[in-house]
């Protein structure tokens, strides 16, 4: 059994992990913001750069998934500082904490993005690729780079660089749900963009494969091995739902609507493949887009 420390409990990664990692009996103490209620919690405000280091001492593993959703506002000057400083401040908060405890973590895995690589079209990106140089990219940089300190102290640092995570519990999945059933779906821009997505499964299923993993370090890509251009999402999601996808959202309609934040999420296109999970042999549950929208929306294949 292990004691694993964990922020970001509550969000849409965090509150499927949890109960994973109590299921396989590890003991799970959360941070939390603002007042604790159990002996399983630790108070922290990355903000104002406050956690108790004392508490964090005999963690045997860190898992850190906080950060301001990029997705919940237009992004402006104040919006996208907020993006940054919750994940960057955050992040070097705990690294420094975790990093001056006498009884160290044997793993610290930091949530990353596949916004890293920016806008790179359909070339096939790796944990080797070197970074776009986009507002995300430069986030993504930043936040990863914020975990240095851990890795100094000799804690092994995972930078877990995520595509975007299917989930039937919110997150992008739940938000393109009811305009497609509405018929309202269709590719955005061009549709030659690459997604690189995950199932949730998958994705915890990852955290916990990289805790164990001693020989897994540095920036580890958590995408299926199977990324898909925008017009074939549209279409799977399209067939799995049983609608048409006919009504397609022009780039500079989709600008229109979500300023600088389309360009970011919707229109960039990012080829990641899983390279080190799978030289590590992780297996993916769901490695095919059409499964895995199947098993989220309980819609299963024609018999």
């Amino acid at each position: 059994m292990a004691r694993v420390l964990i922020s970001g409990s509550s969000g849409l990664i965090g509150s499927t992990l949890v109960p994973k990692l109590q299921e396989a009996g590890h003991e799970v103490i959360r941070l939390v913001r603002g007042p604790v209620h159990s002996a399983s919690e630790i108070s922290w405000n990355p903000e104002a750069g406050q956690v108790d280091r004392a508490t964090l001492e005999g963690c045997d593993a860190v898992v850190h998934l906080a950060g301001y959703n990029i997705a919940a506002r237009r992004w402006n000057e104040e919006v996208k500082a907020i993006i940054r400083n919750s994940r960057v401040q955050s992040t070097r908060l705990l690294a420094e904490a975790l990093a001056s405890c006498s009884a160290k973590p044997r793993v610290f895995a930091s949530a990353s993005a596949v916004g890293y690589y920016g806008h790179r079209g359909a070339e096939e990106l790796t944990e080797d690729s070197p970074p776009g140089n986009d507002f995300l990219a430069q986030v993504c940089q930043e936040w990863e780079t914020a975990t240095q300190a851990a890795a100094e102290a000799g804690i092994r640092v995972v930078n877990c660089r995520l595509g975007v995570v299917l989930s039937d519990r919110g997150g992008a999945l739940a938000k393109m749900r009811l305009p497609f059933l509405l018929c309202l779906g269709g590719k955005i821009g061009s549709g030659d963009q690459y997604w690189s997505w995950i199932h949730i499964h998958d994705a915890v299923k990852a955290f916990q494969f990289v805790l164990e993993q001693e020989g897994l370090r540095g920036p580890v890509n958590f995408t299926s091995p199977q990324p898909v251009t925008n017009a074939e999402f549209t279409r799977t999601l399209g067939r799995v739902l049983r609608r048409p996808t006919i009504f397609p959202m022009p780039a500079f309609a989709a600008r229109l609507v979500f300023g600088e934040m389309a360009d970011a999420l919707f229109l960039s296109s990012a080829r990641v493949v899983p390279k080190k999970l799978r030289d590590h042999g992780f297996t993916f549950d769901y490695p095919e887009l059409e499964s895995a929208l199947r098993h989220l929306l309980q819609r299963p294949a024609a018999g």
